[in-house]
């Protein structure tokens, strides 16, 4: 979605960084964006980078981070800027680590109704980037030049003063309505209308919110409402990411959701019985999706 965006401002600022196998199924089935087909520039992750890159966008989801970060790091020169897009709140810290923090801006996406099939993805609502340094009262170099480009090319965004407590928010709304809905394989009208949905959701959000308190990151009742907020906002037929990786048996984030707050819970010995149980829920899902997948290739 957001390639699509900036190849709209400039076809030629926006190059997909993929391996050769990758390229020639994405070749093979065609991009597809709300019906517009897209003819992407491709590089090989080995490849001599075409010239100085200005931003590395990682959208990729967390099972696959780690071939994301090796395949960057040819891309990455003195002056790249790298934000991931990534749920959860580890993955700046996963790849700062191995490529430099010193390239690194704090980002996620957030209010977006994208459904992908296949390499086809529609979607009403693109939400909006959140990013910046972790304190963003005076705008650096870096989050100004993003904040350019973003504007030139239509691409919503918001700068919070405090990223990190933007971070959490996010963290909240994921754990709340993509693991609610992978379980009930409910779309976002699920729980804009069921209060039953809509109850077990919130539940598993207010975990995270008593624990950022402990990790003195304070969320609050303000947050739940705005997070109701958005979620009511949705195209009630859209559907959480976690929700289509169930649906097309890839593994999920819940490591990085529900396993979080049950290792935070533990750390700080809050219970977190909500949160607990979808962990076991959703990896049992996965289980049996993954023995009927073996069945049949045997």
């Amino acid at each position: 979605m957001y390639a699509s965006l900036l190849y709209e401002m400039n076809p030629g600022t926006v190059k997909i960084i993929a391996r050769k196998d990758r390229q020639a199924a994405l070749k093979r089935s065609k991009i597809t964006v709300n019906g517009k087909v897209y003819v992407f520039d491709f590089v090989k992750p080995d490849a001599e980078p075409p010239s100085a890159v200005d931003l590395i966008i990682i959208a990729v989801k967390f099972p696959h981070l780690q071939q994301a970060i090796q395949d960057i790091r040819g891309f990455v020169s003195k002056d790249t800027i790298v934000i991931s897009l990534l749920n959860g709140i580890s993955s700046e810290e996963v790849i700062g680590k191995q490529i430099g923090f010193e390239h690194m801006l704090y980002a996620y996406a957030v209010g977006m109704d994208a459904v992908r099939c296949g390499t086809e993805t529609n979607y009403k609502k693109s939400g909006k980037i959140v990013f910046g340094e972790k304190n963003n009262t005076t705008l650096s170099e870096k989050v100004q030049a993003i904040k350019d480009l973003f504007e030139r090319a239509a691409i919503p965004y918001d700068i919070p003063a405090n990223m990190i407590k933007a971070l959490w928010f996010k963290f909240m709304m994921n754990t709340g309505v993509n693991q609610a809905s992978a379980v009930l394989r409910a779309t976002y009208g699920m729980f804009q209308q069921n209060q039953e949905a809509r109850k077990l959701m919130l539940m598993a959000a207010e975990e995270v919110l008593l624990l950022s308190k402990k990790e003195g990151i304070d969320l609050s009742r303000s947050d739940i409402d705005e997070f109701i907020r958005i979620v009511d906002g949705l195209n009630p037929f859209g559907k959480t990411s976690m929700l289509q990786d169930i649906e097309a048996g890839r593994k999920s984030e819940v490591d990085i959701f529900a396993g979080t707050v049950v290792e935070l819970g533990k750390k700080h010995g809050v219970s977190t019985p909500i949160n607990e149980t979808l962990l076991k829920i959703i990896l049992s899902m996965e289980s049996v999706a993954s023995s009927w997948t073996s069945a049949i290739g045997r």
